[in-house]
């Protein structure tokens, strides 16, 4: 299987399809619950299914219907997946307000981090040591799990909620999306062994709330969907000189590599705002534990970033306009130049971006479709 297209929802059903044909080629019940969101192994081996209060691994290359592992430990919906890159350990959001790491060989929990509202999303940096988490309450979180602590929060817009957050294959970028459809994108530096953020865009990419953003394999790209019932498909440049530079407009410079990488409550907003921190008590928890979750040991000095008072949106490449229900998810081909999405219109699509075109509709679900993976790289694995 060179191609391994899913996708799930609320008819209680994941679907493998024929990328090509557009035929279902498999179909797993699911009774338990919805499927909040899919992932695929980077191994292409196993796919995780989160639901209402578990993530369930399959075999892909398998016929057996029920999971070979299922992971427990979340009291409420599980909001997001993703793996490690040799498939070690995994990371799972919750609406039960925590980000859990997991042993995937064992199915135990190795750290357990408490957000102080519903989490909608988590995502894994590139040098696999860092993960990023959002929530309703309008936090971005970086987490370091080598130190185990929370080393920078993001408040782009305070009580907002951020439903999606992205991260672009080099680390260079980080992108989060709210329910207001604003998009916020920083940069991002590595230096002896430290990440610090610098803002530099916030623009509004829809008038409805942001489901899911994402930015494409080859980072020339940024995909948002949305309750307008659309998916709008930017152009960037991370490697332009002035990304952050505003016309006409004078404010402090960015943030460099040599500066602190401390907790940094950030605000895109007119006025720099720094809020007390009131989670910096250590934990008392283990972080192997099953307990109570770790604060993440967020640290008590409170730099303020530069703002940015003034929106200027990316160059739009093209929106897809053909989904007559919200778009929930979506998922870039390996060559960037597809892109596969999902609606409550009960349908997946794949769309060729240079055409804006739709190159199969996959039809199967009898209820929403919310989620969607795909993995085409080609490598080990395929």
């Amino acid at each position: 299987m060179s191609v391994i297209l899913c996708t799930a929802g609320y008819d209680h059903t994941i679907r493998f399809w024929e990328a090509l044909s557009g035929i279902c080629s498999r179909t797993i019940q699911h009774p338990e619950s919805q499927v909040n969101r899919l992932c695929i192994t980077p191994d292409k081996k196993y796919l995780a299914a989160a639901g209402r209060h578990v993530v369930r691994l399959y075999d892909i290359k398998s016929s057996n219907p029920s999971p070979i592992m299922v992971f427990e430990g979340h009291n409420n919906n599980i909001t997001a997946v993703a793996f490690h890159v040799d498939t070690k350990w995994m990371v799972t959001s919750s609406e039960d307000s925590t980000v859990k790491v997991w042993d995937t060989r064992t199915g135990t929990i190795q750290r357990n981090y408490a957000h102080t509202h519903p989490v909608n999303d988590v995502v894994i940096h590139p040098n696999q040591g860092e993960i990023v988490s959002a929530d309703r309450g309008g936090n971005v979180r970086v987490y370091d799990l080598g130190s185990d602590k929370c080393t920078h929060q993001l408040i782009p817009a305070e009580d907002v909620s951020v439903s999606s957050v992205s991260i672009a294959n080099d680390g260079s970028l980080l992108a989060a999306g709210n329910n207001h459809g604003d998009v916020y994108i920083w940069r991002m530096f590595q230096e002896n062994n430290e990440t610090s953020l610098s803002p530099c865009r916030v623009f509004k990419a829809h008038k409805e709330y942001l489901t899911r953003l994402l930015l494409s394999p080859d980072i020339k790209l940024l995909a948002t969907c949305s309750a307008d019932h659309t998916v709008k498909i930017w152009r960037i440049d991370p490697n332009e000189d002035h990304l952050e530079n505003l016309e006409g407009e004078d404010f402090s410079e960015p943030q460099t590599p040599s500066q602190s990488s401390q907790s940094l409550p950030t605000t895109f907003g007119s006025t720099i705002s720094v809020r007390p921190n009131t989670a910096s008590r250590e934990s008392t928890a283990s972080p192997h534990s099953q307990g109570s979750a770790s604060t993440g040991n967020l640290a008590n000095s409170q730099v303020p970033q530069p703002v940015i008072t003034h929106r200027r949106p990316l160059p739009i490449e093209t929106t897809l306009e053909n989904h007559q229900r919200w778009v929930w998810d979506c998922a870039f081909s390996a060559d960037s130049a597809y892109l596969v999405t999902v609606s409550s219109d009960h349908y997946a699509r794949l769309w060729e971006l240079s055409s804006s075109s739709i190159i199969r509709q996959y039809s199967g679900h009898h209820r929403g479709a919310v989620c969607v993976a795909l993995n085409d790289y080609s490598g080990t694995g395929s």
